[in-house]
């Protein structure tokens, strides 16, 4: 090639949804929501569980003595779903289902001791994932996030109003 021959210049092509679709806070939270998923499963896969065993696990921390419907109606899970979790949890002695002595139709669920250990180890896997995946926010834009997350949440789902802030009766 010569110093007279044109040089062709190509730049880089930005591919991406619409500037309507970046200035739709819906949309945003959707993208942002399947990459959080995708996130949280990949940081589970070395500990053979999903972050669907770690809320099932923290939700019998907070209240140790639930039956696999309650379980299923905190997190919104189908109790289909629910059953199969708590089979690959009582698998590996995380959990222990026993009749309810008050209405034997019904199992009652308590994390065992292994079951807390693995709590502990999923606790910091999600303290981790959390620091990698918001890195773009300072700690106060991450409160505040938090905070109108929390918010929007519990205006579409009430099961997400924390329970110190409940409203009493």
């Amino acid at each position: 090639m010569n110093a007279t021959e044109p040089q062709i210049v190509r730049s880089a092509v930005v591919t991406g949804p619409p500037g309507e679709l970046l200035r739709s806070s819906t949309f945003l939270l959707k993208r942002v929501g399947f990459a959080a998923k995708d996130h949280s499963h990949k940081a589970f896969e070395g500990t053979g569980l999903s972050p669907f065993h770690y809320a099932v696990l923290a939700l019998l921390e907070e209240d140790p003595r639930e039956t696999q419907a309650a379980i299923a109606d905190a997190l919104g899970y189908d109790r289909s779903h629910v059953v199969r979790l708590l089979d690959e949890l009582e698998e590996r002695d995380l959990v222990v289902r026993k009749r309810d002595p008050d209405d034997r139709r019904r199992h009652v669920v308590k994390m065992t001791q292994d079951g807390r250990k693995m709590l502990a180890k999923l606790r910091a896997i999600v303290a981790g994932l959390e620091d990698q995946f918001l890195a773009p926010l300072g700690r106060d834009e991450r409160a505040q996030l938090q905070a109108l997350l929390v918010r929007l949440a519990a205006h579409h789902d009430p099961r997400c109003t924390p329970r110190d802030t409940a409203p009493t009766s």
